[in-house]
């Protein structure tokens, strides 16, 4: 008699123990959405399971057995993974979601979410600087219809957009509000004036604080400016991003300064896009990996992120020294209209040093930096042409040519940077606190964005990782490339309910087939999408069906963990 009591205490309690709308409750329940017959990766990094997902509003409902459920819209999801919408730890779609809120180059590649603000973020903004942002745009033109960070992501969601967005506080940002373009060291009352502006944006829902160091006027900033900013940042919950000051030459240094950010603030920090730049620095990536291990053993919360490409892309503004753009860019174009000037920044440029990073020489040759983006009309014909090429047609050295095209064109113009190696990108896939970002702005192969090139890794950085990386050269598993995608990023993150496929959270999700996704975009034909990418849900809505866009613009403005309510 007493084990039949027993036996029926744990028959009463079972239902208790289970999940909520885990299998039989769900089985009579009505959905939004029911994904039936698919693989779900839930984020976690464990092995997947054959389950149907259950969504109702912008929520997952369920998980389990749902072949009796109703739902207005049944996914067959039979040899597709499904899996937590990703998570771009690292997009410049700051101005392209403004004319194109559908973002189709990163939803066909699976993208829910995208976090800005490397360095320069969209506010908070003064007048001078709404007149510079306006003054440097190229082919994308917009008014700014904000000042506050805040406000521009709330811009963004009202205007229209597919994806979730985010935002770290630039520290760029924060530093030319107050101090402009100068190579100058804030006083105290202009320190406690850029606190000041890092408190507001904060308790407005900023992810924390984001630096690029290599870049002036950043590159003015010191290590203890830096420690400032994220002690304000910190109180918020807040998290510190850089692209840290040296990724080439003093690689190592420029890690122990980010660890010391980190220690010093009491913030977790993350190394935006790591690498080793520059054939003669490929072997100090153990090193680096090995110091963040450290840290983290420490207890100190150290992660990265990065792109998987040879190489980077930014503007052969990052050849030259630092020096040369004190006071911006008007600054700069005077400069190289001085013959005595011109000439110290060629032997600048020429010069092998630690003092500052220069792009130009850690790609090797001229012909290793591919010019891709032109704001004027008459030197667009030179897009998709390497600076070798462009400096033999002119007749000039490639320095000169370097300085003529920045001066002709009035802008950085961008450029792609051939410098990392195979070897370590599989190296840095593999360490488990790493996660991805684009580094680039979603785009499509239509309208505007076809008046200049790009880097591939605008249309494939995601799916290549789970083509080339996870399927074909199985550098790690399917389950844990996911968990980098997902759940990693929005834990490290702090976002609320998102980064998993469980009861509870919302609904972003994507369906994707494992045996067909891939990159297809080239450095040579950057426009073009990538493919095996099914169906992507954002906050229960659905806006990539059958591979092809929706139209629908169901993204929002997610908020840090320190934002006031």
């Amino acid at each position: 008699m007493m084990h039949l009591r027993r036996r029926l205490a744990v028959l009463l309690l079972l239902p208790l123990m289970l999940p909520p709308m885990a299998v039989g409750q769900a089985s009579v329940a009505d959905f939004d959405v029911v994904i039936k017959g698919g693989m779900v990766y839930d984020g976690s990094g464990r092995a997947p399971r054959r389950v149907d997902v259950g969504i109702k509003g912008d929520r997952i409902v369920a998980v389990g057995n749902l072949r009796r459920a109703r739902a207005g819209n049944v996914v067959d999801a039979s040899g597709l993974a499904v899996a937590p919408g990703f998570i771009n730890m690292l997009s410049w779609s700051t101005e392209t979601l403004i004319v194109d809120g559908r973002s189709q180059g990163e939803v066909r590649q699976g993208v829910t979410t995208q976090i800005m603000g490397e360095g320069w973020s969209m506010g908070p903004l003064n007048e001078q600087m709404k007149k510079l942002v306006v003054a440097e745009q190229g082919d994308i033109k917009f008014d700014i219809e904000w000042t506050t960070l805040a406000e521009y992501l709330k811009y963004l969601e009202r205007r229209g957009v597919s994806q979730n967005v985010a935002s770290f506080i630039g520290a760029t940002t924060i530093r030319q509000h107050v101090l402009g373009e100068r190579d100058v060291q804030p006083t105290p009352a202009q320190l406690d004036e850029m606190r000041e502006l890092v408190r507001r944006e904060m308790e407005a829902g900023a992810l924390g604080i984001g630096s690029s160091l290599i870049y002036a006027p950043a590159f003015y900033a010191k290590t203890e400016e830096l420690i400032e900013l994220c002690k304000v940042a910190a109180k918020y919950q807040g998290k510190y991003i850089s692209h840290m000051r040296n990724e080439a030459n003093k690689l190592t240094e420029a890690v122990e300064e980010l660890i010391r950010i980190s220690r010093e603030s009491g913030i977790p920090a993350e190394i935006y896009h790591l690498k080793a730049a520059g054939q003669q620095n490929w072997p100090k990536m153990k090193k680096v990996i090995a110091m963040v291990e450290a840290a983290r053993r420490e207890g100190l919360k150290i992660t990265a992120d990065m792109y998987t490409y040879p190489a980077g892309s930014t503007g052969l503004n990052a050849s030259l020294p630092p020096w040369a753009l004190d006071g911006g860019y008007e600054e700069l174009f005077k400069r190289l209209q001085d013959p005595a000037t011109r000439q110290k920044i060629a032997e600048a440029v020429r010069t092998p040093t630690d003092e500052w990073e220069n792009l130009y020489l850690n790609a090797g040759t001229p012909d290793r930096v591919l010019l891709v983006g032109f704001k004027t009309e008459k030197l667009k014909p030179l897009t998709g042409k390497t600076l070798a090429e462009v400096a033999k047609m002119r007749g000039k050295d490639p320095i000169e040519t370097i300085m003529d095209l920045m001066l002709e064109d009035r802008s950085r113009v961008d450029a792609v940077y051939f410098q990392m190696s195979e070897e370590n990108i599989k190296l840095q896939i593999r360490q488990p606190w790493v996660s991805f970002g684009s580094d680039g702005a979603s785009m499509a192969p239509e309208g505007v964005f076809l008046k200049s090139s790009t880097h591939p890794r605008a249309y494939g950085n995601f799916a290549r990782l789970l083509g080339k990386y996870v399927r074909d050269e199985k550098v790690i598993s399917l389950p844990e490339a996911v968990r980098r995608l997902t759940g990693l990023p929005a834990t490290n993150l702090g976002l609320d309910h998102r980064g998993f496929l469980k009861v509870g959270m919302f609904a972003d999700v994507v369906l994707f087939d494992p045996q067909t996704i891939a990159d297809r975009a080239t450095f040579a034909n950057p426009h073009q999408y990538s493919v095996g990418v099914k169906h992507v849900f954002v906050n229960g809505v659905q806006v990539l069906k059958d591979g092809e866009h929706t139209n629908a613009k169901p993204g929002r403005a997610l908020w840090g963990p320190g934002k006031i309510k």
